[in-house]
């Protein structure tokens, strides 16, 4: 099943049920993904859904972290349930084993050995880590690799 379809039927379920929460963040979820179909003009299929839902996890992480220093703990609250309903529909994360043994299968397949291979090292990762793993992590421990 497709994450557009099974988001639609999630919606339909939490309509059913009653779980306004749910519902609530689901259509945030339709509504961001048909804004990018439309401002791109093109049918996403799940990697670039996956690509979407990664970046509102991202905003309600920097949203905690503002509201947090801002001493508003009860919005810093609704977006972590926000994100906990999010993060429903991403695939399970790496572990930093995992990253690492792909680090190690690219550095393989790319030939690199050095901080300047940094660029093309990643750009072989990324498609197979994306929405996998933190990138922030993968980028750290690429540049750990390849400085040792």
């Amino acid at each position: 099943m497709s994450m557009k379809l099974k988001l639609t039927d999630d919606m339909k379920a939490a309509m059913k049920s009653g779980d306004k929460h749910t519902l609530g963040v689901v259509r945030l979820i339709k509504a961001a993904v048909q804004q990018k179909e439309v401002d791109e003009r093109v049918e996403l299929d799940d990697t670039a859904v996956v690509a979407v839902l990664d970046k509102m996890v991202k905003q309600r992480k920097d949203s905690i972290s503002q509201y947090e220093a801002a001493n508003r703990e009860d919005l810093a609250q609704i977006e972590r349930e926000e994100m906990v309903v999010i993060e429903r529909y991403l695939p399970a994360k790496m572990g930093e084993a995992e990253i690492i043994a792909a680090i190690q299968a690219a550095v393989a397949e790319t030939g690199a050995t050095s901080p300047a291979d940094i660029g093309k090292l990643m750009g072989a990762l990324k498609p197979k880590v994306a929405g996998k793993a933190d990138m922030g992590l993968v980028s750290k421990l690429v540049k750990q690799q390849l400085a040792g």
